[in-house]
Parts: structure tokens; C-alpha cells; sequence
């Protein structure tokens, strides 16, 4: 019987350069963005004016943490304490999170069985909530139709933040994720597109948003440091009103990041190709869904779904339980509670929400796992393997207790 004995959560070293760049920092010890000698520019503000390149965005404000950079964005998007907030019920609990933490309500909507938005829920719950923004959360890298997405929320007058912690470097069309609705957030936390441990960067085209974001992150009034932001008289009337809530990036955080933006592309190649293999190994798998990927979505794959449809939550388990006993890792958003990063939105009881039974039969048969670049093809196409001759075996009845699979059979 094959085994795996790979790990899930081993990241790529940071790159050569990146790490030079940080011990440039910390030998010159200074890692606060504002922190710099004589005519320096920061790296905090270099890599801003180059992520903004990337995106095609005119401004960029890197920051703490990709939470932090949504919070922001609804900041500075005026969103009031107890404003409803519409958002996808298939997420992460950062984004509901950042809602709530302005003191606005998260308000969920359905999700499709191919994880995106449901139009009609979003445009029900827009029209009986009165919500002006829509916190979009392209969930695990799957990306709806975006064009449709943004012709319905201008017609029903709802601002859209994007959530691009899982698709940065993809594309709608040949839009870059992030540029479709008034504000784009990325992260760069630790299994991310680009790793600093912990980090976001806002983007946005609107001088308004971009100077109130810099003044929420902490700028000091040294907002003309910044070279991916409005002009220093786009902050006047603004500056003394617009309180400092410190969530800045620093420069050490932000050296590690600048030589992984021209990586992006190669990377994104990478991780397709093993997405490729897996969904290539698990197709055609009684029992088992795949999520089928629409021809205008250029994706970054770092991840992968599949569904069990129907499975009661004694096989769901047991199907965990044996790959598990042969190194594979899976994750699974039907669990009764949440577990590490998995959790599904009945588990945030801060973000009330009527059941959702739609979102609810997608999720008690969802299947996640990490594709990280450690990995080669070869590793994943024994994974595939794995999983599939698991599902065979527990999808038609064999649910063996895990003490029974021996390694030598």
C-alpha cells in the first residue's frame, strides 16, 4: 500500500535575494517603514510602488496583515458600526472578522456548489438589507463570473471589496483579481502567493480611498514618503480627521517580499501544473466532484477542492481517518466544529446568520488541501492515487477502522 511522507505546511525558502535585502535591514536596524537615512527609500514604499505596478493599480498601501488591509478598506470606505456588510458564507473567519471588527454585520450569502457567489441570494439580501458593500471573498482561489458580478452590484448601487488572499496573480478575463471592484486585499501570510510569515497590501485607483487608508494604517503625517499613493494635497482635507490605527507593514516584512513579485508568474505556472495532475488523478472518481474551472478564470492554484455529494458524516470521516493513515492531509468544512483554519461561517456566532442550506449541503461534503511547491508532480500524482482508491474503498462501504490499514498491505 503507497504511502506519503511529505508535509503539507513545508514552504519554499525565502529567496536569495529576499533574504540578503532583510539582513541589509537588520544590520542597519531600521525596520520601521518612516525609519530611513539621508535619501533612502524604504522598502516598504519600494515594494508599494511595485505591487501597484504588478496589479496595474495606481495606488498601494502594504500593511500588517491581510485582515488588517479588509478592516481598512471598509474604514475607509465610511462603513458605520451596525451597517450590514454582504459577504460570501464560504470563507475564511478573517473576513467576517474584519467586518465585525469595525462593529459592522456580516451578512452572508449563499454559496454555488462550484464555491463562488450566488447571484440571486446576493441581489435578494442586497435589496432586503440595504447593503452598500459587498466584502467578496474569492474563497480558496475560485473565481465567479466577474463581469456579471459588477454589472449586478453598479446596477444595485453596492461598492465591491475584494478578498484576493487566495488569487493573487490570477485573472477574470484578463482582469487582475483585486481590479475589478473599488478596493483589491492580498496577503502575504506564510502560505500565501508571496510569504513574509504575515502581511497585506491594499490597492486601488480611487485618491480618496488611498489617502484615507494610508492616514487609518498610521502614516504620521508622513504621507509623502509614500510613492504609490495620492499627492500630498489629496491628504489635506483629510488628515486631522482620520484617526491612526496603526497596522503599517515594515521594511524587513517588505524586503522579503519585493524579489517574490517577479516570482509571481513562475510560481503561478507551478502550482497549475500541480493542480493539473491532481485533478487529472481524481477524475472520473465514483463518488467524488470535481470543481470545474470556467475558461475566463486565469487561476493561481495553491489549493484544491473536490466534494463528496450526499456522504453522510461517518464516511466523510472515516475517508479522512484512512488517507490521513497514509500521510495524505486533508481538511474538511463539514465538521462539527471548526478545526486549525477550517471553520464555516455557524461557527462565528459574532456574524449571526439565518441557516443556509444551500452553502450548508456544499460544505458537509468539501474537501481542502494545501498544494505547496515543496511538492513535485510526482508527489502529487501519488497523492491522487491515494485519495482515490480511498474514496473507492469507503464510498462502497468499506469503512475499515484506521488500526486496520497496514502500511505492508
Amino acid at each position: 500500500m503507497e504511502h506519503f511522507s511529505g508535509s503539507f505546511t513545508q514552504q519554499e525558502p525565502i529567496p536569495e535575494a529576499g533574504v540578503e535585502a532583510a539582513i541589509e535591514v537588520l544590520r542597519n536596524g531600521r525596520l520601521h517603514r518612516y525609519n530611513t537615512a539621508g535619501d533612502e527609500i524604504a522598502q516598504t514604499a519600494l515594494l508599494e510602488e511595485e505591487f501597484a505596478a504588478f496589479t496595474g493599480a495606481r495606488y498601494c498601501l502594504a500593511v500588517a496583515s491581510g485582515g488588517y488591509a479588509m478592516a481598512t478598506a471598509l474604514r475607509a470606505l465610511l462603513v458605520c458600526p451596525d451597517a450590514p456588510v454582504l459577504t460570501n458564507a464560504f470563507t475564511l473567519a478573517p473576513v467576517p472578522g474584519a467586518i465585525a471588527s469595525i462593529g459592522a454585520r456580516p451578512v452572508f450569502i449563499e454559496t454555488t456548489p462550484d464555491l463562488t457567489i450566488d447571484f440571486t441570494h446576493l441581489e435578494n439580501m442586497a435589496r432586503e438589507t440595504g447593503a452598500r458593500v459587498l466584502m467578496l471573498s474569492h474563497m480558496r482561489g475560485h473565481l465567479c463570473d466577474m463581469d456579471r458580478l459588477m454589472a449586478l452590484c453598479d446596477s444595485l448601487g453596492v461598492r465591491v471589496v475584494e478578498d484576493c488572499a487566495h488569487t493573487m496573480g490570477a485573472a477574470w478575463n484578463g482582469v487582475p483579481s483585486g481590479r475589478h471592484g473599488v478596493i483589491g486585499c492580498y496577503s502575504t501570510q506564510t502560505y500565501k502567493h508571496m510569504n513574509s510569515g504575515e502581511g497585506g497590501l491594499l490597492v486601488t485607483d480611487d485618491a480618496g480611498l488611498a489617502a484615507r487608508s494610508v492616514l487609518l494604517s498610521g502614516s504620521y503625517m508622513l504621507y509623502s514618503r509614500h510613492r504609490a499613493a495620492p499627492p500630498p494635497e489629496v491628504f489635506e482635507a483629510m488628515r486631522l480627521d482620520v484617526p491612526n490605527i496603526s497596522g503599517r507593514m515594515d521594511n524587513l516584512r517588505a524586503a522579503i517580499l519585493r524579489p517574490q513579485i517577479a516570482m509571481l508568474d513562475d510560481r503561478r505556472m507551478r502550482w497549475n501544473a500541480l493542480y493539473a495532475v491532481m485533478e487529472a488523478g481524481l477524475d472520473q472518481t465514483n463518488g467524488l466532484r470535481l470543481i470545474p474551472r470556467p475558461a475566463a478564470e486565469s487561476y493561481v492554484a495553491s489549493s484544491f477542492q473536490f466534494t463528496l455529494p450526499g456522504w453522510k458524516p461517518a464516511r466523510v470521516t472515516a475517508l479522512l481517518a484512512r488517507c490521513a493513515a497514509r500521510g495524505v492531509e486533508l481538511k474538511w468544512f463539514g465538521a462539527p466544529d471548526p478545526v486549525g483554519f477550517t471553520s464555516r461561517y455557524e461557527h462565528w456566532r459574532y456574524a449571526a446568520s439565518p441557516r443556509l442550506p444551500q452553502t450548508d449541503a456544499v460544505l458537509a461534503g468539501l474537501i481542502d488541501m494545501r498544494l505547496p511547491l515543496t511538492f513535485s508532480t510526482e508527489d502529487v500524482a501519488l497523492i491522487a492515487r491515494i485519495i482515490r482508491a480511498e474514496v473507492l474503498a469507503v464510498g462502497q462501504g468499506e469503512v475499515a477502522p484506521v488500526t486496520a490499514l497496514r502500511m505492508g498491505d
